[in-house]
């Protein structure tokens, strides 16, 4: 298992954004101490800009952060765990999965959100927003992932605030909302943005909504998924401190034993 560090804050635009490579870190070495695994920090700016073509620091999302991260995944020799920084940094492990493995990749989307908006429909321009749906290869063509995500072959878990948009295109499948709905996946990378969880249970998280999961909720639904094939994990949108990240031990652990079972 590699475990790769991914610092990046410019896909959110939040007031504690400037937190996520902080966040980022210190959610890292907890993984590396839980997990036993090294870890490897894919170097990432910090500088942001306005919005562009619907969105916020297009230009630094797509230039040499992007180009790290791919370097960082030429040859990981095993399933990776991506921490972040904001859910945007999930449009390349995702991607370069499903290059690897074809169209039978499916994705457990833990997500207070479900981030399919595109550049037009997004109220924030924040692309942290968009990237499941670039991973469907739709909207802003700098992002849109080619090949892309088989529709329903996503399914959104602990989701509960969607953008008009967002729930249209759960209306016509793009995604569905149960791992039972999911059809011909043969292998799966599992997403947590953090804001799964309900803010009284963690609170570093950089876009807190209520009415969220418990931890050993979460907990059990990943250990739920030990049936499916688990080619990559990813973790994303914590500004939690060192201390404030200990709690998230089971989580990180329960990832691990997805990973691990290959």
């Amino acid at each position: 298992m590699l475990i790769n560090a991914v610092p990046q804050r410019q896909g959110a635009v939040g007031p504690r954004a400037a937190e996520l490579p902080d966040g980022c870190v210190a959610l890292a070495e907890l993984a590396g101490h839980v997990l036993g695994r090294p870890v490897h920090h894919v170097r990432q700016t910090r500088s942001v800009s306005g919005v562009e073509g619907g969105v916020a620091s297009r230009a630094e999302l797509t230039g040499a952060n992007r180009a790290a991260q791919l370097a960082a995944l030429e040859a990981p020799g095993g399933p990776v765990l991506t921490i972040g920084g904001d859910c945007g940094v999930e449009l390349v492990p995702i991607g370069v999965a499903r290059f690897r493995h074809g169209p039978g990749l499916g994705v457990a989307w833990f997500d207070a959100h479900p981030d399919l908006n595109t550049a037009e429909t997004s109220p924030s321009g924040a692309f942290h927003g968009m990237v499941l749906r670039s991973l469907f290869g739709e909207g802003d063509p700098e992002f849109a992932a080619a090949p892309a995500l088989s529709p329903g072959k996503v399914a959104l878990a602990g989701t509960r605030v969607f953008d008009p948009e967002e729930r249209a295109a759960v209306s016509r499948g793009l995604v569905v909302e149960s791992f039972d709905a999911l059809t011909g996946v043969e292998k799966l990378y599992v997403h947590v943005d953090l804001d799964v969880l309900d803010p009284g249970e963690f609170a570093g998280v950089n876009y807190p909504e209520p009415g969220g999961w418990t931890i050993p909720g979460l907990v059990t639904a990943l250990d739920a998924l030990s049936g499916f094939d688990v080619v990559g994990a990813g973790i994303t949108e914590c500004v939690g401190t060192p201390r404030e990240v200990e709690v998230l031990e089971p989580v990180l652990a329960a990832v691990g034993r997805l990973l691990d079972s290959r």
